[in-house]
């Protein structure tokens, strides 16, 4: 009852909508009171006078809209329809009303007789929800039905080119579209109005009246036993036969059931391609055409008992229902899916946030790492700085050793020479000269140490401006990197912590180096003073010589071997000697 009522509503829609002059949703209660009086008639629903004039009483409400019709449409006529009325006179009498409002007025190859059976397919075939439609994926069935009776080809890469131009914000067609479009003979190029009529009709008897299979066949009479032609017309669970295919005069009915069977019987009495239909009280002989006919018929009337018995609809409802659940399923995956999606886009969304979050947090840090970088910087320059200052002042502190080096190595280069010079001279003095020579070797050993230690030092100092470049270089590098260069520079730092440490022995070295020196230069001048007492003896002996020396600063005396080692002063000093030595010999 519940798919009959659904199949009703929708005939009955298009008759409310029809009513609706001015497109407002609204009915007048006097056309509503007509149309409710004609669906008791048509449906043969008895008619409750009372109730009709309750419900639709004149008043100051004004019109009733659909939903406010609906209570009294299910109440009092819906709820009492029996599957005993007449569907193509109820469907006449709906197309009757909304026919002429919505038929288009441009010529159509099929006529009007056409236009209301494709409007009655339309019902079969649409949506079940308002306002109605029939999806592409019908429109498809439904073409192919009609290019099927008419013997032609489907032509699936036209109707494809069909769904591309389909209007994007429409889900379907109307039913007034759907019979402009099969009206307009796009899709039956080449076929006359006949061929056309015949397969709309075809399809109509199918789909609506429920004619699994129709056609001229010979049957046996039970009293005469005489052979007439007849129409016979199988539906679900019936088989009705008529004079004709006009279906004016109706002779008989075939009553099926689930314990009715079909049997092939051999050809007799001059007649061919016979088969039985067995019923609980009758048994029909039936003579076809050909064996195909025969064929078709029998397996058409055993698929019709097997159905019975499986209490299953009828093979183009079945197939309707299984698609309209395939399309509920289709849909309920896609909102499904479109959920998910949302869910997956608020997920993404959360997703961003935190990301946006996290990318603030990181330019927060970042800012913060940029001060302390630029702090770090700032103090490594004040470092650089200093250690320039310093640099330069060690620098300068070297040029000064290495000058005074320079002027000992002078002068002890032109003490040496005047020593050779005076060795043949004074044999004597070898042993006095051969100390203080090697006093002078160790002098040249410490300078030399000294030598070693400032070179090292000036590696170290290399070294240490090559740490510098590394630490300005590695200053220029990459964000990613600066963990890694952090690393290296406290590294550095510790390697010229050492280096630094190893300055100041290298500095504690020089210093020991230099009181090495001073003891040298101690023995030196021991070394000198006891050459000056040889000296006072070969001058005692041979005159003015004397042995060459670093002098001082006073104006020098020149002799025959050059500048003389010893001043004016030392002259008379020692010629005062020299006397009082004489006197006292």
């Amino acid at each position: 009852m519940g798919v009959l009522k659904d199949e009703l509503l929708k005939a009955i829609w298009h008759a409310f909508t029809a009513l609706d002059l001015d497109r407002s949703g609204k009915v007048s209660k006097s056309q509503l009171k007509v149309l409710s009086h004609n669906l008791c008639t048509v449906l043969k629903v008895p008619h409750d006078p009372v109730a009709l004039e309750e419900h639709f009483r004149d008043d100051d409400e004004g019109p009733v809209s659909n939903q406010g019709y609906m209570p009294y449409l299910n109440k009092f006529i819906l709820e009492k329809v029996q599957d005993n009325f007449d569907k193509i006179e109820f469907n006449r009498m709906c197309w009757t009303l909304c026919v002429k409002k919505n038929l288009t007025k441009s010529p159509l190859l099929i006529t009007e007789d056409d236009a209301f059976k494709v409007w009655v397919i339309f019902n079969f075939l649409s949506e079940d929800k308002y306002p109605l439609i029939i999806v592409p994926e019908e429109i498809e069935y439904l073409l192919k039905k009609l290019t099927e009776a008419m013997g032609g080809g489907w032509q699936q890469e036209q109707f494809e080119h069909y769904k591309i131009n389909f209007d994007d914000n429409k889900d379907g067609l109307s039913a007034w579209e759907l019979i402009e479009l099969i009206g307009n003979g796009q899709f039956s190029k080449g076929m006359d109005h006949q061929t056309v009529s015949m397969a709309i009709n075809e399809v109509f008897n199918e789909l609506i009246l429920d004619v699994l299979k129709q056609g001229y066949m010979m049957k046996k009479g039970h009293k005469r036993k005489n052979w007439t032609e007849r129409w016979f017309v199988l539906k679900p669970n019936i088989i009705s036969y008529y004079v004709s295919e006009d279906l004016k005069d109706k002779k008989g009915d075939i009553l099926l059931d689930e314990n009715c069977c079909v049997e092939s019987l051999p050809d007799k009495d001059g007649k061919k391609c016979l088969f039985l239909i067995k019923c609980f009280e009758k048994t029909f002989e039936i003579s076809a055409s050909d064996k195909k006919k025969k064929q078709e018929w029998i397996q058409a009337i055993h698929s019709t008992v097997h159905l019975l018995k499986l209490g299953s609809p009828p093979p183009h409802k079945e197939a309707r229902q299984r698609r309209k659940e395939l399309r509920r399923k289709l849909l309920a995956e896609q909102e499904e899916l479109e959920r998910q999606m949302k869910e997956l886009q608020a997920a993404n969304e959360n997703k961003q946030q935190e990301l946006e979050s996290v990318r603030k947090k990181l330019e927060e840090a970042a800012s913060r790492a940029a001060d302390e970088e630029k702090k770090r910087l700032q103090t490594q320059v004040e470092l650089q700085t200093r250690f320039s200052t310093e640099l330069e002042r060690e620098k300068l502190i070297r040029q000064q050793m290495e000058e005074q080096v320079a002027q000992k190595s002078s002068e002890l280069e032109q003490y040496l020479q005047r020593v050779r010079e005076l060795e043949a001279m004074y044999l004597k003095l070898q042993e006095a000269l051969e100390d203080e020579r090697q006093a002078r070797q160790d002098e040249e050993t410490v300078r030399k140490l000294q030598a070693r230690l400032l070179e090292e030092e000036s590696s170290k100092r290399a070294e240490l401006e090559k740490w510098h470049l590394a630490q300005q270089q590695a200053i220029q590098m990459t964000e990613a990197e600066k963990q890694e260069l952090e690393q290296q520079r406290v590294m550095k730092e510790q390697a010229l912590q050492e280096a630094m440490a190893q300055l100041e022995q290298l500095e504690l070295e020089r210093k020991q180096a230099l009181e090495q020196y001073e003891g040298v230069k101690k023995k030196l001048e021991m070394a000198t003073n006891m050459t000056k007492s040889w000296k006072d003896k070969v001058a005692h002996h041979e005159g003015l010589i004397r042995l060459i020396e670093p002098g001082s600063k006073n104006p020098h005396l020149i002799t025959n071997w050059g500048p003389a080692a010893f001043t004016q002063a030392e002259l008379e000093e020692r010629e005062k000697s020299w006397k009082e030595k004489k006197t006292t010999e």
